[in-house]
């Protein structure tokens, strides 16, 4: 038999994903995969009910269901302040997953050079390596993940083609700051480079945190492609509804990209959702005050065991420091697994995320509800034996 692809040969599967399997093995509490445990707003799973009656069932417009891209578009405007056209700046895909796979294989030629902030969601990685493009790693250096700006620059200088941000940031919890971003924009402004942005967490912010959309910055609207979507915000990481937002040019590659890879959203869910993106503020308000409390619960709780973490600023995960509960020679995603069957709970081994040989952290997420979260503290109580 003659081998098989090479690109796909070097990197594993997810690590996040497999982790969910050995937890559900164990009867583990999942603090691993970052989706919820409580419903989604109630006028979405009553939209959906009438929808699986009346439809739609079919295929929709390929890049998108009109009212769906109308009610994206109002949305997004109304949050950043930032016209757009529905019609020609907008892609509905099959998450966010696919949007950045989309907006990378629109942007890069094998060979080519792209910018990605270490830690980073490990689907960064298998993105670049399926365009054929070769990642320049900058960390993000804890517990506050500021970067050096010299560093950044350098990256540049290579001849990055483009640049990922995540922000707010998987699995760090950084939002950058507006100071940050100029920067950010004033270097792919100089050396003519596409930012490629996640926002997925963009209502899940701490305060005195704020979140700033890179592509309202001067000079950033037609090189950022903005990739988003609904799961996060409304609680249906299942629907798999996301988008890319960017100039007509670049959305028009875009399309085409998406047409091959998936052909379109799920009809029928679109038509539900458009109940979701036509929810007033005081939803967007409530969701942050939800998290903020669930934040406090369970760092508070960490905390009081006297257990090191980074304190994050947005998005629903923290990293723990391990190196205490570390047996000797043992690895991080080692310990993860004996975590999952002796103390029954599941995290991410750290150097998932890190370039850099990093073995001291392990990520958990906290977007559950506060009996769940007790119950996670009372047997993470056990690492201490």
């Amino acid at each position: 038999m003659k081998p098989l692809s090479n690109r796909t040969g070097t990197f594993s599967d997810s690590v996040i994903r497999r982790m969910t399997r050995i937890s559900d093995e164990c009867g583990a509490i999942n603090l691993s995969q970052g989706f919820p445990d409580f419903d989604p707003p109630q006028v979405l799973t009553e939209r959906l009910a009438q929808v699986a009656k009346e439809g739609p069932h079919q295929y929709a417009v390929t890049w998108g269901a009109q009212n769906f891209r109308e009610a994206v578009a109002r949305k997004q405007e109304h949050f950043s302040g930032m016209p757009i056209n529905p019609n020609e700046e907008i892609v509905v895909t099959c998450g966010s997953t696919e949007a950045m796979m989309a907006a990378m294989m629109s942007v890069v030629n094998p060979g080519d050079k792209v910018i990605v902030f270490s830690p980073f969601y490990e689907n960064y990685g298998a993105d670049a390596i399926l365009s054929g493009a070769e990642p320049i790693y900058v960390p993000l250096v804890p517990p506050e993940f500021q970067f050096d700006p010299e560093v950044l620059e350098e990256a540049f200088r290579q001849g990055a083609k483009a640049l990922i941000l995540c922000n707010p940031s998987n699995p760090s919890g950084k939002v950058f700051t507006r100071e940050e971003l100029q920067l950010i924009a004033e270097l792919a402004i100089r050396y003519d480079a596409y930012v490629i942005t996640d926002e997925v967490y963009e209502h899940i912010i701490y305060e005195p945190n704020r979140h700033t959309y890179l592509a309202t910055l001067p000079g950033m609207r037609e090189r950022t492609i903005m990739c988003n979507s609904l799961s996060k915000t409304y609680s249906i990481t299942g629907w798999r509804l996301g988008y890319v937002i960017a100039s007509p040019e670049i959305i028009d590659r875009v399309r085409k990209v998406h047409d091959f890879l998936t052909v379109g959203a799920a009809a029928p869910l679109m038509e539900a959702a458009v109940a979701g993106l036509e929810l007033p503020d005081s939803y967007y308000k409530e969701l942050a005050e939800h998290y903020a409390h669930m934040k406090e619960v369970f760092t508070g709780g960490l905390r009081h065991m006297g257990m090191e973490f980074t304190n994050p600023q947005g998005a629903y995960f923290v990293l723990v420091n391990i190196e205490p509960y570390l047996r000797a020679g043992e690895s991080d995603y080692d310990f993860c697994v004996r975590m999952v069957q002796e103390v029954g709970v599941a995290a991410v081994p750290g150097s998932s995320f890190f370039r850099e040989d990093v073995n001291c952290y392990m990520r958990l997420h906290f977007a559950k509800c506060d009996a769940v979260l007790y119950e996670a503290l009372n047997r993470l109580e056990g690492l201490k034996g």
